[in-house]
């Protein structure tokens, strides 16, 4: 359904596309410039090279369209987070649970992750369907703090499963 590959050079105009309009609501709430996008281009390739790597970043393709970016990070020896945002217009059809699967998938096998938690804002408890989708449990919340205070984001975790 969804395919996803390295974030690349050519995805500048594509990520200005996704950063904008009701993609952004719950995020910065501000689109993302050409200049801005080409900076998180150029930011994912260098940690890319990194070694031990501590990110990942992928598009996210419908056929052969940027609809969307996610992103793994590595934030201990053996957990990480997922964070993904979609371009609206592409909302609705599963491709966010998608790309998370895929994803869960590289954190728990060459990523060599044992936990995954991921955040979504109160107000889109969509984002919290695709993680519920894709295998994740709120376990709680998590205080952040936004442009208008702090905000209790929605938690969620996943464990990799033994090997049986």
């Amino acid at each position: 359904m969804v395919t996803l590959r390295a974030l690349g050079p050519d995805d500048a105009a594509a990520l200005t596309h996704i950063y904008s309009g009701a993609s952004v609501r719950y995020t910065t709430g501000k689109p993302l410039t050409p200049d801005q996008a080409h900076d998180k281009i150029h930011k994912a390739l260098a940690r890319a090279a990194e070694v031990p790597r501590a990110q990942w970043s992928w598009s996210i393709l419908h056929e052969s369209d940027v609809i969307g970016l996610i992103s793994l990070r590595r934030r201990a020896p053996t957990t990480g987070t997922i964070s993904y945002i979609l371009r609206d217009d592409s909302w609705g059809n599963g491709y966010a649970t998608h790309a998370v699967h895929q994803v869960v998938t590289v954190a728990f096998t060459s990523a060599g992750l044992d936990r995954l938690e991921a955040t979504h804002h109160p107000g889109n408890p969509a984002s919290g369907r695709v993680l519920t989708r894709a295998g994740f449990i709120r376990i709680g919340t998590a205080d952040r703090s936004t442009r208008t205070g702090t905000l209790p984001y929605e938690l969620y975790a996943l464990e990799a499963r033994a090997p049986a």
